[in-house]
């Protein structure tokens, strides 16, 4: 059965090695006064019986800031997250920030059989799903006759 294929490496959770550390020195060291440049979201790949879904952790991030292209079988999502004002009439002063900000990209390697023009996208509460139908023509059982 075919994949869809992440071109990064996998990332383990590490949530409670955080939640220890965080616990820890949560009232000994001040928090972070800057916003984070890194931004890499979240994703999750289901496979279902039409195809696949394709699911990224976007909080915060408009829909006209992001940008999804396929070229030569490469799914690309990118986009911003803005981070609060920090300078002007409108400008916060960070008391501590652990959200992440900026730029983002991600590529996916798309398997043969995943139709390229049915692709959609929806963008709902922070999660951007991207239904990615099966190509049936490609995906059809055919039964080929020995002559």
């Amino acid at each position: 059965m075919a994949t869809l294929f992440n071109t990064l490496p996998a990332r383990r959770a590490v949530r409670p090695f955080d939640a220890v550390f965080n616990q820890l020195f949560n009232d000994t060291l001040p928090g972070f006064t800057a916003a984070n440049t890194g931004f890499l979201p979240a994703a999750d790949v289901l496979e279902t019986a039409n195809g696949f879904e394709l699911q990224l952790t976007l909080p915060g991030v408009l829909k006209d800031a992001l940008t999804i292209d396929v070229h030569e079988g490469t799914l690309t999502v990118s986009g911003e997250r803005k981070a609060p004002v920090m300078e002007g009439e409108n400008a916060v002063k960070v008391r501590r920030a652990e959200s992440s900000y900026g730029t983002f990209s991600r590529k996916f390697r798309l398997p043969d059989n995943v139709n390229h023009n049915a692709i959609e996208a929806n963008l709902t509460d922070g999660v951007l799903r991207l239904t990615l139908p099966f190509d049936t023509e490609k995906t059809a059982k055919r039964l080929i006759e020995v002559r």
